[in-house]
């Protein structure tokens, strides 16, 4: 993608608040129209040959006050597309297609390791995690972490001297949880706090996997120090697993149950961390993580598609998902005609686009 002027800057801002625009989306569409500027003109048409009504881009306003608001605070935009975008990110499938930065946003392209773990956390496993941070920054890495409390906030702590990087689920101007206050000013000032959420959002349920997602992304590895099986960490570790990075986990005692997670990553496959020695032997081997090929499926252009062939494809659609070649075949039909219409029917919440090329209802 070419570097966006300040009205496509603002126009992608726009359509990635768009209703039912996720990221799998929101690339899809630029894919296919090239510009976000063209695409928000096509929604509203779009939407309603999938059988939708009233689909209307987020009001120009409203995306005005969010920029407003976050020049306030000092906030920084980035879009995907920004030089100074982070390339991790980037590589991510697909990426957020925006950020909102307070502190330092070159942070988050120097070399980023994520330490992350239990918030209701032992002593030592705090203890762990503060120093593996200021080891880690020592040696030249950039610790990222959620700002939760426990391991997250001692990790945090250790490396602030050298640089650390906190992802919110909420707003990047959203503190929480609010006992970390003083540590998110802290961070604000020598650090960097990242979010894709709109300025002024408060962190729901439903925010910590995309921040998780973003923890993974930004870093080269993600160390698990405490967690238990059901727990946000296993979540951030499995994403990392799934973008190409490497997985480290702290072993504990089997009488912890806050060992349990890191004691299963390590059955997993896991990488033992006992210390920065055995993260800088993996980081060892050569690894290039660079923004994945163009697969672009609609060619040169837009390309228009009838209703015929929008319910055909619905039709075929199920709950697991199924790659839009495969549809294509089923259907004898173009990939680029059956992307454009598992797109529209995405608008209308009739499909889940999925990375990888994959959709289901």
């Amino acid at each position: 993608m070419s570097a966006p002027d300040a009205a496509e800057r603002f126009a992608r801002l726009r359509l990635a608040r768009a209703e039912r625009v996720g990221p799998v989306t929101f690339r899809q569409l630029l894919e296919r129209f090239g510009r976000a500027a063209a695409a928000l003109e096509a929604l509203p048409a779009l939407a309603r040959r999938a059988g939708g009504t009233g689909f209307t881009p987020p009001p120009a306003a409203r995306i005005e006050a969010e920029m407003a608001a976050g020049e306030a605070v000092g906030a920084r935009l980035m879009v995907i597309g920004d030089p100074d975008y982070p390339p991790r990110l980037a590589a991510v499938d697909p990426p957020p297609p925006v950020l909102w930065t307070r502190g330092d946003p070159t942070l988050l392209s120097r070399p980023c390791v994520a330490v992350v773990g239990a918030r209701i956390a032992s002593a030592g496993g705090q203890r762990i995690a503060r120093g593996l941070a200021a080891q880690l920054g020592a040696a030249g890495h950039v610790v990222v972490s959620g700002l939760a409390r426990g391991i997250d906030g001692a990790a945090h702590a250790g490396a602030l001297p050298t640089g650390t990087v906190a992802v919110l689920g909420g707003g990047v101007d959203d503190v929480y949880p609010p006992d970390n206050a003083e540590l998110y000013e802290q961070i604000v000032a020598d650090g960097c706090v990242v979010s894709e959420s709109p300025m002024g959002a408060r962190a729901q349920a439903r925010d910590f996997p995309r921040r998780n997602r973003i923890i993974s992304g930004l870093s080269r590895g993600v160390v698990v120090v405490e967690a238990e099986l059901r727990s946000g960490s296993l979540i951030t570790a499995r994403l990392a697993a799934e973008q190409g990075r490497d997985v480290f986990a702290v072993p504990g005692s089997p009488l912890d149950p806050r060992s349990r997670g890191p004691n299963e990553l390590l059955r997993q496959g896991a990488i033992l961390c006992e210390g920065i020695e055995d993260i800088e032997r993996a980081f060892e081997t050569l690894r290039s993580l660079g923004e994945p090929p163009v697969d672009n499926p609609f060619g040169d252009g837009a390309e228009d598609v009838d209703t015929a062939l929008i319910e055909r494809v619905a039709a075929l659609l199920s709950p697991t998902p199924t790659p839009r070649d495969e549809l294509a075949r089923a259907l004898n039909a173009p990939v680029g005609a059956v992307a454009a219409a598992l797109l529209e029917l995405s608008l209308v919440g009739r499909a889940t686009l999925l990375p990888g090329g994959l959709a289901s209802l």
